[in-house]
């Protein structure tokens, strides 16, 4: 889409502050509307177009055409919250943060029947990235797909302003998914779809297990969007480590991470799984 042209009339000057929230990306100063006036022709993207006039096309199959057309998510979730899709007499507005969360979802759902076609990875791959006072781990291992996602946020971050200890919470699946909402909200699935975009780029399949670490300098919540691009960012640069061994993962968690392997692995249900189970091909090999 391109820009248009647009005539506002405001009933008073906008006031100079932002606004910041865990569920969209920072919003700009604000006035009271009067008026608007369109003065030029919007330039719709033709997929959004044609997923919009077909009164016959369900919701989820049109968000996974959109995508697969290379409409990017954040479109797709913006055009999702204002009701354009899905069978005629069903379309409803969406709050922006139900729809957000609902296309990560659906995307997710799509793309996890996929890669399970996909061979397991060959070998442990463990990425690292820093930004504004977050570090993101994934760790990478060789079996099916499973999932976890655990965030720690150190007192005076964004959702631990006040707390002496450190926050630690998460969300986990198993290979034929979950029924239930994850506790841990929409950053489970935005993180979830990074990382599915980037087994399908290798086409493998793995059990993913993404640690985040936020200290007391992150204090804006800039919403799931920036967890997204995060991990997405993260899976473009090389694995930091390549390894057979979960050992060298603990080291590396005690070298990079503030928290450290031991807590880690005491809050990672994923984790204590890899750690403290032997697969049957493992025994066989002992034997």
């Amino acid at each position: 889409s391109k820009p248009v042209d647009v005539e506002i009339i405001l009933k008073k000057p906008p006031r100079p502050f932002m606004t910041f929230n865990e569920h969209e990306p920072p919003q700009g100063p604000r006035s009271p509307l009067n008026n608007m006036k369109i003065l030029g022709n919007p330039s719709i993207p033709r997929p959004v177009e044609k997923a919009h006039d077909d009164t016959d096309l369900p919701a989820f199959e049109a968000v996974t055409y959109l995508y697969e057309s290379g409409v990017p998510v954040s479109h797709i979730q913006k055009v999702f919250s204002t009701g354009a899709f899905g069978v005629k007499g069903r379309r409803r507005l969406v709050p922006t943060r139900w729809s957000i969360t609902a296309v990560d979802s659906m995307l997710c759902r799509n793309l996890i029947k996929e890669i399970k076609d996909y061979e397991p990875l060959n070998e442990i791959l463990v990425f690292r990235y820093r930004l504004h006072d977050n570090l993101f781990i994934a760790i990478l291992y060789p079996a099916k797909w499973s999932y976890e996602w655990m965030e720690a946020w150190w007192p005076g971050s964004t959702w631990n302003p006040s707390a002496d200890n450190v926050v630690i919470e998460g969300d986990h699946e198993g290979y034929h998914g979950r029924t239930t909402y994850p506790g841990i909200g929409g950053c489970y699935y935005a993180s979830m779809l990074a990382t599915l975009e980037y087994l399908k780029r290798i086409k493998r399949q793995a059990t993913a297990i993404l640690l985040r670490e936020i200290y007391p300098g992150f204090k804006i919540p800039v919403g799931v969007w920036f967890v997204r691009e995060s991990v997405r960012a993260m899976f473009n640069f090389p694995p930091v480590l390549k390894t057979d061994t979960l050992d060298e993962v603990m080291e590396l968690l005690n070298m990079e991470t503030k928290l450290g392997s031991g807590k880690w692995l005491s809050s990672s249900a994923l984790l204590r799984r890899i750690k403290f189970t032997k697969t049957i091909d493992e025994f066989l090999k002992k034997e």
